[in-house]
């Protein structure tokens, strides 16, 4: 799990910094620049989470049955352990069963290209640099879970389970390629 918050952070602070730099959001170098960043970054951190709340989603009101589900449960019911203990073993067991979980919501090509228009609004329309470091964040938090799937499924079956297709790995790293330009057309050009 630790490694999961790591590397989607170290993603997150490498595109910040980079938009940052870009978009010349410390220029001019006043209170104003420093609130922007401040507000970026905040919305980089809030959009960085929210696709992870998709998990909780499913055990906790989705899928309360299943055997994670249960398990999870029973972690958190347990009186033994310290909190703090409780809620890192919970986030360890939820990282270990990731691909357990086949009906989530926001990890599914279905619900990404959704989301790609509302980010398009966000960041064509909106002067919100919080809603720009949101949109942007949690559409890196997606890129990278696929980019994860890639390398240790070599498929994106999960994404597409929604649509009912199946694609060859070539397919599946052209759409994975898409959404990175997408993304960078949204961090970069708009």
């Amino acid at each position: 799990m630790k490694k999961e918050i790591l590397t989607h952070c170290l993603y997150l602070l490498l595109m910040s910094v980079i938009v940052i730099l870009v978009k010349r959001y410390f220029l001019p170098f006043n209170i104003q620049s420093a609130l922007n960043i401040g507000l970026f970054l905040l919305g980089g951190l809030i959009g960085t989470v929210l696709p992870d709340i998709d998990h909780v989603i499913y055990i906790y009101l989705l899928h309360p049955q299943e055997l994670t589900s249960q398990r999870i449960n029973y972690v958190l019911a347990n009186q033994t352990q310290p909190v703090k203990q409780r809620v890192w073993h919970v986030f360890e067991l939820m990282a270990a069963t990731r691909q357990e979980r086949k009906g989530l919501i926001f990890h599914t090509a279905y619900f990404q290209i959704i989301f790609w228009v509302l980010a398009f609004l966000v960041v064509s329309s909106s002067g919100s640099i919080l809603g720009r470091g949101l949109v942007l964040a949690f559409s890196l938090h997606l890129i990278v879970d696929q980019f994860l799937d890639l390398m240790k499924l070599e498929n994106l079956d999960n994404w597409f389970r929604q649509l009912n297709i199946q694609l060859e790995k070539e397919k599946y790293l052209f759409f994975w390629l898409g959404n990175v330009s997408i993304l960078l057309l949204f961090s970069f050009v708009l």
